[in-house]
């Protein structure tokens, strides 16, 4: 029997060279979602795309950029 394991995800973009890390707003938004959240707080994320998830560290990575 297959037990499934809800990851936990986090998002990445780079500002100015510095990578910056934020948590998961709510699971049950799509990655899409979650970029226009964060959008309103950084300004650099309103022309950024998603890109798609790869699983690092028992974490499922998503990259704004």
């Amino acid at each position: 029997m297959s037990i499934a394991t809800l990851l936990e995800r986090i998002f990445i973009f780079k500002d100015n060279g510095i990578e910056i890390s934020l948590p998961d707003p709510d699971s049950n938004l799509s990655p899409e979602a979650v970029l226009n959240f964060y959008s309103n707080t950084y300004d650099i994320l309103v022309t950024a795309k998603v890109s798609s998830g790869k699983i690092n560290n028992d974490k499922l990575e998503y990259r704004f950029e």
